[in-house]
C-alpha cells in the first residue's frame, strides 16, 4: 500500500487556513515519562510531568503533546466544594487525602490493561508525515499495540478539522462514512477485542439506510436530532458528538447531558487499530482510508448512486456483500 499521505479534496477551511488533524494513539509497555521523552527527542520542547502517569511536552516544533494513562482515576482532579458543616468538610478533606495518595497505585495497576495515550496537537494536513517517525520510535522503545495481547483494545483516533460548518457538508461526510464503513472495517481488520468492547460500535443498519437515501436532506438541527435519536452514545466508529456540540450547542444541550463531550470543529474517527510494533503499519494507511471518505463526500453524484445501491442491498438483506461492492466501486 502507498505510504504517501494523500490530500483530501478540501485542504483548507472557508477562510483559507490549512486544515489540521489531531492524532491520538494508544499503546502499552511504555510509561508516560518514557513516551514523553521519545516525543521530546524527535520534536524538541520541554517535558513537564504532571503526575506519575501524565506528562506534557510543550513548545515542540509541532505544538504541545499530552501523554497519559487513559484512566481518569489515576490522575488528580479538582475537588468540589461541599455544603457540609465544618466536621463534614474535615472528614471530606481526610478522605480526599487518602484518595490522592492512592492514585499512583491505581495507575500502576491500571497500566497493566489500560492504554497509555499520546495526543498530538492539531497538525496541518501537509505535515502529517512528520508524525510517522514517532510511531517507529515508540515501537523501537518497546511500545505495544493492540495486536500484542488479547487484553489490548487500543485504537488510533483521527480528528480531521472540518473544512466547512454547514449542514450539507457534515451530512455528505456522514453519508460517505456510512457507505464505506463496511469496506473500512474489512480493510482495517478491526481487532476482535476492540469490537467486543463496544467503544467503536457500527451505526444501526436502519439508521444508515435512512441517511444514505439521496432524498434525505434535513437541516443541521434535524440532522443532529435524528442522529441523537438513533445514536444516543459516543461509542460509534465515527463519533459526531464533539462536532455537533460545536455546531449546534443548544440542540445538543436540549437532548444530551454528557460532561465528557468536548465541543470541537472536527470529525472524531475512532475505527483504526493502533498497531505499534507492526513493521507493516503506517499512519498513512489509515489516513488515506479516511481521505477516501472525504473524496466520496465531495462527489454528490457518486454519493447518491452508492446510496441508492446500498439501500437496494439492504432491502435484499445482502449487506454482507456490500464491503466488496464498495471496494470495487472505489477502485473504478
Amino acid at each position: 500500500m502507498d505510504t504517501a499521505f494523500r490530500t483530501p479534496p478540501h485542504s483548507t477551511t472557508t477562510d483559507g487556513a490549512p486544515r489540521t488533524v489531531g492524532v491520538e494513539v494508544e499503546f502499552a509497555n511504555l510509561d508516560a515519562p518514557s513516551a514523553a521523552a521519545v516525543v521530546r527527542s524527535l520534536y524538541g520542547g520541554a517535558l513537564e510531568p504532571e503526575d506519575p502517569h501524565r506528562c506534557r511536552v510543550t513548545g515542540t516544533r509541532l505544538g504541545d503533546f499530552a501523554v497519559e494513562l487513559d484512566m481518569r482515576s489515576a490522575h488528580p482532579g479538582k475537588t468540589e466544594e461541599s455544603d457540609a458543616g465544618p466536621l463534614g468538610k474535615a472528614v471530606g478533606k481526610a478522605v480526599d487525602g487518602v484518595v490522592e495518595a492512592l492514585r499512583p497505585w491505581w495507575g500502576n495497576i491500571g497500566s497493566l490493561v489500560m492504554p497509555f495515550e499520546i495526543a498530538a496537537p492539531p497538525i496541518p494536513i501537509d505535515r502529517l508525515a512528520e508524525l510517522e517517525p514517532l510511531f517507529a520510535a515508540l515501537s523501537a522503545q518497546g511500545a505495544a499495540g493492540t495486536d500484542a495481547s488479547p487484553l489490548f483494545a487500543f485504537g488510533l483516533h483521527l480528528n480531521p478539522q472540518v473544512a466547512r460548518t454547514d449542514g450539507d457538508y457534515v451530512l455528505d461526510h456522514l453519508k460517505a462514512f456510512l457507505l464505506l464503513a463496511p469496506w473500512l472495517r474489512r480493510e482495517i481488520r478491526v481487532d476482535p477485542t476492540r469490537r467486543l468492547t463496544g467503544f467503536i460500535a457500527a451505526f444501526p443498519v436502519d439508521y444508515a439506510v435512512k441517511v444514505v437515501d439521496p432524498a434525505y436532506r434535513p437541516d443541521l438541527d434535524g440532522l443532529v436530532g435524528d442522529y441523537l435519536e438513533a445514536n444516543p452514545t459516543r461509542n460509534r466508529e465515527l463519533d459526531l458528538f464533539p462536532l455537533f456540540a460545536h455546531l449546534a450547542p443548544e440542540t445538543m444541550a436540549a437532548k444530551l447531558s454528557d460532561p465528557h463531550v468536548r465541543p470541537r470543529p472536527t470529525f472524531h474517527y475512532r475505527l483504526p487499530n493502533a498497531r505499534l510494533g507492526d513493521p507493516d503499519w503506517s499512519l498513512a494507511h489509515d489516513w488515506n482510508r479516511w481521505v477516501a471518505v472525504e473524496e466520496l463526500a465531495a462527489d454528490r453524484d457518486r454519493l447518491d448512486a452508492l446510496g441508492t445501491d446500498f439501500r437496494a442491498f439492504a432491502a435484499r438483506e445482502a449487506l454482507d456483500g456490500w464491503a466488496a461492492e464498495a471496494g470495487r466501486r472505489l477502485a473504478v
